[in-house]
Parts: structure tokens; C-alpha cells; sequence
């Protein structure tokens, strides 16, 4: 069994994957401790594959899992933890933005007794303002939606305990974002903060179609929000219908004048809605029930156990 797994998604990737081997190897043989690196070509349409080949071939400590087309980087990442025997597994992208120095501080963290850690980045070199902010929203955006604490500016360059792996392989989803799910399962966790440097090579594959699905995989998996929003706007409606009621009922006892029978009718139309709003809600409440069940979640994660092999 190795010590440390790292697995890396690969798609397209030929100008930087014998860069990523030789950066990731000078540094992981410095530990004196056995690991394997699991490139998943995820369905590339360059020499990626038949590079990752002759790695392998090369030497044994490389192991690469070829898909049959291009399935995304959550699902390669899914597949490289599934395939991955390390006590500690690393995951962490071919394009060595993610460097193989910080790794090593992870492992350093590991060994104190974390068994997730988080690398967090200070700088972005060599990414647009678009991509900064989006990244930016997003983090708040999914902290605020799902009642998730994840770790702001960190993506998937995380080192994970091997009982955090199993943890999140024992989820059910098949759309996923393994940060949102990093964080849900639990455990000790740490960040590492670091300077994200340019690509070294190739060009970044990462479309904004990619970062939306991305998105929406993260969103709908982890929060009924969207579910219970209309009983909550219905709700709100409501109340404003009512004291908008109230409002004209005192004004005609007062003699005021406030525009007629058509004034009556906003709020009228205001309530109706809200009914139907809440009714809405209260269906989408069991509806959201299950949504729950489907996910197939269990009900906790053991971090640990004593004496129960006796």
C-alpha cells in the first residue's frame, strides 16, 4: 500500500503532463515514502493519453484511468479517489498551478493529525478579472445558499485522510462538487494558503459552460432552498396583502380618500398569489423530503473508533 496517492484529471493536457511528473516526482522522492500518481485521461482528444502511457510504462508508481470520452473534472476526480490505495490522497491539477512544494506542506499538516487540508489561494496569476470575480461570487454565493462554512478561494487542490475518501464515497449523488461534499462529511480540517502561479503550459479548458454546470452541481445537491423560497415569498406576500388590507380599512374609517374600489384590487391579487405561493411551498416541503431520500445520504460518519475490534 503507498503512503500518498495524488491523482490528477488530465484533459488535453500533453504540453504540460511530463512537466507535471517531473516537478511532482523531485518533490514527492524527497520524502523517502512509497505513493502513485493516478492521471485520469478524461477523454482528450490530444497525445494526452498515449503520454500517460509511456509514464506508466516508464514507471510503475504511475497509474492512469482512460475514459471513454469527456465526462468532466468532478467525475475524473471521483474516479482517482476510487482508485486511489494512499493513506493520504492528494488531488491536484496537471497544469502545475497547484504546486507540488505546497503538497508537501499538506502532508506536513496531515501528519499533525488533519485529516482534510485545504489549499487556499492568495493570488491568481495569469486569470482574468471575469474569472477572479466569478470565482469571487461563487464561494459567497454557495456559503450563503447551502449553509455550508467551505473555505473561501480554495478549489480542489486538497489533500484528504483516506477515512475522509471513504466518507465521500459513501455519498450518493451522481452530480457533484467534491468541495461542497468536503465539507459536509467533516472532520479536522486546515487550510494552507499559497500563490497560484500561471499555467506552465496549454491553455486553461475550464469554459464558462463548465463553471456553471460546476455551479449547478454544487447548488442543487446541497441546499432545498429553491424548493422552499415560494412558500417563504408567499408568506411574505401575504403579510404585505394583509396590512395593505388593514392600511385601507382604517383610511375608510378616517374618511379618507385613497383611489376607490381599483385600490382594493392590488392587494387582492397580492393575497391570492400568496396563497397560491404557500400552497406551492408546502408541496415542494415533500417534495424536498424526497429529494433527501433519493440523495441517499447516510445519517452521520463515524470519524473514529476504539476497541471495537476485540
Amino acid at each position: 500500500m503507498y503512503k500518498y496517492s495524488v491523482i490528477v484529471p488530465a484533459y488535453n493536457e500533453e504540453k504540460s503532463l511530463q512537466l507535471f511528473y517531473d516537478a511532482v516526482t523531485e518533490k514527492f522522492d524527497s520524502t523517502g515514502e512509497p505513493y502513485e500518481i493516478i492521471f485520469v485521461n478524461d477523454g482528450s482528444s490530444d497525445e494526452t493519453a498515449n503520454i500517460a502511457n509511456a509514464l506508466a510504462e516508464k514507471d510503475a508508481r504511475v497509474k492512469v484511468c482512460h475514459f471513454s470520452r469527456n465526462f468532466g473534472q468532478q467525475a475524473a476526480l471521483l474516479c482517482g479517489l476510487e482508485h486511489a490505495s494512499g493513506e493520504a490522497v492528494i488531488a491536484m491539477d496537471a497544469d502545475l498551478q497547484d504546486p507540488p512544494e505546497v503538497a508537501l506542506e499538506m502532508i506536513a499538516k496531515w501528519k499533525e493529525g488533519y485529516e482534510v487540508v485545504h489549499g487556499k489561494r492568495r493570488k491568481r496569476e495569469g486569470e482574468t478579472v471575469f474569472k477572479r470575480a466569478t470565482a469571487f461570487l461563487f464561494y459567497r454565493f454557495m456559503r450563503k445558499i447551502t449553509g455550508l462554512d467551505m473555505p473561501r478561494d480554495t478549489g480542489d487542490f486538497k489533500l484528504y485522510d483516506r477515512k475522509v475518501v471513504n466518507a465521500i464515497l459513501s455519498l450518493g449523488e451522481h452530480d457533484r462538487l467534491l468541495r461542497a461534499q468536503t465539507t459536509w462529511v467533516g472532520f479536522k480540517q486546515a487550510i494552507i494558503e499559497f500563490d497560484r502561479p500561471e499555467r506552465v503550459a496549454g491553455e486553461t479548458h475550464y469554459t464558462l459552460k463548465k463553471m456553471v454546470k460546476l455551479a449547478q452541481a454544487g447548488v442543487f445537491p446541497n441546499t432545498d432552498y429553491t424548493l422552499t423560497f415560494p412558500i417563504k415569498l408567499g408568506l411574505f406576500l401575504g403579510i404585505a396583502s394583509l396590512l395593505c388590507f388593514i392600511t385601507f380599512i382604517v383610511l375608510s374609517c378616517v374618511g379618507v380618500w385613497f383611489g376607490g374600489l381599483t385600490a382594493w384590487l392590488f392587494p387582492t391579487v397580492g393575497l391570492a398569489i400568496a396563497l397560491v405561493l404557500i400552497f406551492q411551498g408546502v408541496s415542494n416541503i415533500h417534495l424536498s423530503m424526497v429529494y433527501k431520500e433519493v440523495q441517499n445520504r447516510p445519517k452521520y460518519i463515524l470519524a473514529e473508533k476504539r476497541n471495537f475490534e476485540k
